[in-house]
């Protein structure tokens, strides 16, 4: 399994493909130095292969090497995301439980 994660800046999304077939995305909107990331999905069939952790984790590679924005993650697959992986939350514009709250996402305990 090849897995290839691009930047479609026409389209303002990140593309996964996979053996040479795109197979999901994760749209943003860009605002006054803030990347919202509003959308993140894998076409059904390809489900359960982690590629939307590997769509979010090369995406977040891409926005820390070429963008100057703080992340506003808005999808709750990207909060998720960023709440089991520290490592990345320096990228964020506010605390990630600004983003659970608005996501309605519990906290863990």
């Amino acid at each position: 399994m090849s897995t290839e994660v691009i930047h479609n800046p026409e389209l303002k999304r990140h593309e996964i493909w996979l053996d040479g077939e795109k197979v999901g995305h994760s749209d943003y909107v860009a605002r006054d130095g803030e990347l919202h990331l509003v959308h993140t999905e894998v076409n059904p069939e390809h489900r359960g292969k982690s590629l939307a952790a590997i769509l979010v984790r090369d995406s977040l590679a891409d926005i820390r090497e070429n963008f100057d924005e703080k992340v506003v993650p808005v999808c709750p697959y990207v909060v998720k995301y960023f709440e089991t992986h520290p490592e990345v939350q320096d990228l964020l514009l506010n605390p990630i439980d600004q983003a659970e709250a608005a996501c309605q996402i519990k906290p863990k305990d």
